[in-house]
């Protein structure tokens, strides 16, 4: 999994505001500050869907640029986004469950409408994503 660094900007009266530094075309806003992640994820994902993703830069490299510079020393402040790229191909995998854990994941996906696996692919990227912020 690549993470991508994502300079955070708010003016007053306005949404937060995200540019990424590796990618000149990609930006995500916000009213709120906790939906940001979410938001910049999202974009994060629609821009891999249709272009090739650049080596995601380090941390000393973004802190370098004149225009991160600038931007942090009015306020701004950085994100690390993670991106879990697409890839069509499914893979087994074998998994052990305590027995009433699972009961309770197959009734939660039941309830949504979702295969077990699905509930759980979903379940993991949530929380690959959030712990990430």
């Amino acid at each position: 999994m690549r993470s991508y660094f994502a300079v955070v900007e708010k003016a007053p009266d306005s949404a937060y505001g995200a540019w990424f530094p590796d990618l000149a075309t990609v930006f995500t806003a916000a009213d709120e500050e906790e939906d940001l992640l979410g938001n910049a994820i999202e974009a994060l994902r629609l821009f891999a869907e249709s272009e090739p993703m650049p080596k995601p830069s380090t941390i000393d490299s973004v802190l370098a640029r004149e225009d991160v510079r600038r931007d942090l020393s009015e306020g701004a402040f950085l994100i690390r986004v993670p991106l879990i790229e697409s890839d069509t191909r499914v893979v087994r995998a074998n998994l052990t469950f305590e027995a009433g854990m699972l009961r309770a994941i197959d009734a939660a996906a039941a309830r949504r409408g979702l295969t077990r696996s699905a509930f759980l692919a979903d379940a993991a990227r949530r929380e690959i994503e959030t712990a990430s912020s």
